[in-house]
């Protein structure tokens, strides 16, 4: 008897490269209700302890890009996988990292949140409207309005016509998995998200934090305030996590198709 391969599944590994299992456990949530190709596989990888709980400045950036690289090497864990979702809305350096492993590990695909957030935007946006994200705390203001500039290829001083900017919350990542109170992460985040419609023409939000998945109504809240139920629910509130998983299925696809052998 002899069997023939026919099909082959995409699998897909979230990394949360920080050490918070709580974190990890609200990415699955998100990850368990997104519509999904069947012969698309995800899983989750947590950061080990010695990362912050907490990527909160650009310290803590480094320090998980380093952890989860050593990691990363000792396990030869991305050999089982087709494709990376670094899940930290930063310019992560392990997003270039993992992307020069490509060909150590087959056609490994890489991306982060905040790349993937911002393609989707850009695909989504209608002419003349604009984007803008909701994060943490003030370090992220600087640090994603530079990235998304250097992403894009505007130039740092340039200004870039579709970006509204970064309007942030005052709380670290782990304030939103039990770190205060759950009515403080509503106001901060309704607060953050006002700002940045007030900017105006503002047609997609950008939840520039992992943790923030499964809050899109606090966010969708604000703009059925301001602009009446009819407009406001059409408001598109991106996690970044969901839009991540779908680039990644396509850029499998398309380096398989479009790769020399």
């Amino acid at each position: 008897m002899t069997t023939t391969f026919v099909r082959r599944t995409t699998k897909i590994l979230v990394l949360n490269p920080n050490s918070s299992k709580q974190m990890t456990q609200g990415l699955e949530e998100a990850i368990r209700s997104m519509e999904l190709s069947q012969s698309t596989e995800v899983y989750t990888y947590t950061a080990p302890e010695r990362s912050p709980a907490s990527i909160d400045d650009g310290e803590d950036v480094l320090k998980s890009a380093h952890e989860v690289n050593l990691d990363l090497a000792a396990t030869g864990i991305l050999g089982q996988y087709d494709a990376v979702l670094v899940a930290c809305f930063s310019v992560h350096p392990l997003v270039g990292m993992l992307a020069e492993r490509d060909g150590e590990f087959g056609r490994l695909v890489t991306t982060g949140i905040f790349e993937a957030s911002a393609l989707t935007c850009l695909s989504l946006l209608r002419t003349n409207k604009k984007w803008g994200i909701v994060t943490t705390g003030r370090f992220w203001d600087g640090h994603l309005t530079l990235g998304v500039n250097l992403f894009l290829g505007t130039g740092s001083r340039d200004v870039n016509t579709k970006f509204a900017g970064v309007e942030t919350t005052g709380l670290i990542a782990g304030d939103f998995h039990g770190g205060v109170e759950p009515e403080v992460v509503r106001q901060k985040l309704r607060e953050a998200t006002a700002r940045l419609l007030e900017k105006g023409d503002v047609e997609c939000v950008v939840m520039g934090c992992a943790g923030m998945a499964g809050l899109e109504e606090i966010i969708r809240s604000v703009a059925v305030e301001r602009y009446g139920s009819t407009l406001g629910n059409q408001l598109l509130v991106i996690d970044g996590v969901t839009a991540g998983i779908g680039l990644l299925e396509q850029m499998v696809r398309n380096k398989r198709a479009f790769q020399g052998t």
